[in-house]
């Protein structure tokens, strides 16, 4: 876990310099600056070796649209993790909800089809949820077995043989292009930029810039930028849009609400959260079943992309999934994460993917770096945050003075829980 500082909670007294500091940090920006990085080098690669422009309108929208689906699951997986717990059944379920709704879309039309799907997901997370939260079974026991048990469905369902539907309406859906007017765009853009500077003028106990008005100024000028300069990266896919209304409306409800708060404190310290009078039981519990529904979300929309699904749909999904929200520095712990982070974790793996094809490396160089690059983001953020910071100042003392590191001090700063990275329960009314 990272400290209370980085649980995701705007605090109120960063004014001034710290605010924008700390939101432009290597710790709290790192992985934005890894995908410039990334981009800067795949760019000027491209270029020296006399390949297309990498930053085509064409491929950017490739980019995003490939990414949408593992977006929308790393949303709500990061929304899981929050909550100290995870879900290794993600694709799964996302396989058999996409499966069901092609077997019913031809029978009784998509409307049934998805309401079908839908609570197809919603049951394997209330499953999860009772099996981990009520009988006590560890997470990663239920969730593989759930894993294993839903992919066995999916293939009984369809008995070995891809299946694809007569009726079009979900691969029109999936693959139909939504354009944002530039205008809509340059106003959007505008707003966001004034209320980045009105929240700075007013800023209390004096002027400056905080967290959200850094984080507002930045959406508000790539707004800006994509109208003016590239207003073609303006129609994009549905499942595109999807993905950043759901990180949006996310982002919005674990930062500003209630609801939110007490998620990153039933994460940070269950116990503590529950002596507050929070209700842990149903914030777990709730996480899963939202983390399937919007797998059978994805699922539906997975299935219309192709209008067809075979029984090894999406395997191997769940742990895309998971290394997306783990580059954007969420907890496999609980009590921190940023869902916009994750999202911007996901668009460094399917980047990777796409330049490794781009400039037409093999897949088994991709699966290398992709792997070292999961390794390297989890030991870094492992080494920036404060228990990792003491681990290697005790460490590197020790090596100094040709001895051990005093085990009072350890246990010193495991006592204290700001070492420990446990994540402040939030002095706000609890909601049930």
């Amino acid at each position: 876990m990272t400290s209370g500082t980085d649980i995701g909670v705007d605090r109120p007294q960063r004014h001034g310099t710290s605010g924008w500091r700390h939101a432009l940090s290597p710790r709290s920006a790192g992985v934005v600056y890894a995908l410039l990085v990334l981009v800067a080098v795949l760019t000027i690669t491209s270029s020296v070796q006399g390949r297309p422009g990498y930053l085509s309108d064409i491929n950017i929208s490739n980019i995003l649209d490939q990414s949408a689906l593992i977006g929308i699951l790393a949303i709500f997986m990061t929304a899981m993790l929050i909550t100290g717990n995870f879900d290794l059944s993600v694709a799964s379920t996302a396989a058999l909800s996409g499966t069901v709704a092609l077997k019913l879309v031809d029978a009784h039309g998509v409307f049934v089809a998805v309401i079908a799907a839908l609570l197809i997901g919603t049951l394997v997370g209330l499953v999860n949820a009772v099996l981990v939260q009520k009988v006590g079974v560890n997470a990663f026991i239920v969730t593989l077995g759930t894993l294993t048990a839903v992919r066995g469905v999916v293939q009984a369902v369809l008995n070995g043989q891809s299946i694809t539907a007569t009726d079009t309406g979900f691969h029109t859906f999936a693959t139909a292009h939504l354009i944002v007017d530039r205008p809509a765009a340059i106003g959007a853009g505008v707003v966001l930029v004034a209320a980045a500077a009105l929240l700075t003028m007013r800023g209390r106990p004096r002027p400056g810039l905080s967290r959200t008005a850094v984080e507002l100024a930045v959406a508000g000028l790539i707004a800006l930028l994509v109208a003016i300069a590239r207003p073609a990266l303006l129609n994009q896919t549905v499942p595109v849009w999807i993905m950043l209304a759901l990180a949006l409306l996310a982002g919005a409800v674990l930062r500003y609400t209630v609801v939110g708060r007490n998620l990153y404190a039933v994460g940070g310290n269950a116990e503590a959260a529950r002596l507050s009078g929070i209700n842990v039981d149903r914030y777990k519990m709730s996480a899963f079943v939202l983390n399937g529904a919007m797998a059978a979300l994805v699922g539906v929309l997975y299935a219309g992309r192709f209008n067809s699904v075979d029984p090894t749909v999406l395997t191997g999904g769940e742990l895309t999934v998971i290394a997306a929200a783990v580059l954007g520095g969420t907890s496999l712990f609980g009590g921190s994460g940023f869902v916009s982070k994750s999202v911007v974790g996901t668009l460094i793996l399917f980047t990777l993917s796409n330049g490794f094809n781009a400039l037409n490396i093999g897949s088994n160089y991709q699966n290398v770096v992709q792997g070292s690059v999961l390794v390297a983001a989890a030991a870094l953020y492992t080494a920036s945050s404060s228990r990792g910071g003491s681990f290697l100042r005790a460490r590197w003392s020790a090596m100094r003075g040709g001895g051990k590191a005093p085990a009072t001090d350890a246990s010193a700063d495991l006592a204290d829980p700001a070492v420990r990275n446990e994540a402040p329960v939030p002095s706000v009314p609890s909601v049930d």
